[in-house]
């Protein structure tokens, strides 16, 4: 079977996406998703999605890790998604979706989407780092300077010997001589540092707003890929009207046979 196939990225988060409304795709073919995603025997690509029918939805998000795993919400994903939706006209400049965390608004004008995100109603500050869930866990830690961490290194051993087989994300971040932060991201799943974490930066922007609440709304932060902003809105311990701004850009199309 042949099936088109279409790769974007949002700063540097790369996927490959389907247009699986038809729903030929086989969704349960675990080793395939991770071969597709495999960078030197397949398409290559930090995760794959699947744009699907819903009712009362426009559409539906369906993610996996470049390991093959059906996993929690990716940020970046979501906006791609968004803008694949938006050229092949299942929206227009506005939609909604549901994931797997629930329900998403979006907005997408030229290469910019700004994707809702899911109210955060906890967040534990552990002294020496943060831990919240942004519809997937992240742990958030503060560095002096993220150009001198090993990320696959001390990000690995984090997310093992910290957090288990589930695992979560680690975040790390640091303040810049202008007054502005970077992140790096090592992500689970992908069992590596990526260039960009849509549901990282997230929760790195709330965790600056914990540390200190001079940084409001909206946070930016500089990934590898490139700049993401959060908005948010903050009452009585709750971060809601959250949304994550940057850029979802198609890269190419082609088709293979599966």
């Amino acid at each position: 079977m042949t099936l088109t196939f279409y790769k974007y990225q949002g700063t540097g988060n790369d996927f490959i996406i389907f247009d699986n409304s038809t729903g030929q795709f086989p969704k349960n073919d675990n080793a395939l998703v991770a071969k597709l995603c495999d960078r030197k025997f397949g398409i290559g690509a930090d995760g794959l999605m699947l744009l699907e029918t819903e009712k009362d939805f426009d559409f539906k998000m369906v993610y996996y890790n470049s390991d093959g795993a059906e996993s929690t919400m990716c940020g970046n994903g979501g906006r791609c998604l968004g803008a694949f939706a938006h050229s092949i006209g299942v929206i227009g400049n506005k939609g909604s979706f549901i994931a797997i965390d629930g329900s998403h608004e979006l907005e997408v004008t030229g290469n910019q989407v700004i994707l809702g995100m899911k109210k955060v109603t906890e967040v534990q500050n552990k002294g020496k780092y943060f831990f919240l869930d942004t519809g997937s866990p992240h742990h958030v830690q503060f560095v002096s300077d993220t150009e001198k961490v090993n990320v696959n290194d001390q990000g690995a051993k984090l997310r093992y010997g910290m957090y288990g087989a589930q695992g979560a994300n680690i975040n790390f971040v640091s303040l810049d001589p202008n007054g502005g932060h970077s992140i790096r991201t090592y992500e689970r799943g992908v069992e590596g540092e990526t260039l960009s974490c849509g549901t990282g930066v997230t929760a790195a922007a709330i965790a600056i707003h914990e540390q200190n609440s001079a940084y409001v709304s909206p946070v930016e932060l500089h990934t590898k890929g490139g700049v993401l902003k959060v908005h948010f809105t903050k009452n009585d311990q709750v971060y809601s009207e959250l949304s994550l701004e940057g850029p979802a850009e198609f890269v190419f199309k082609g088709e293979i046979s599966i």
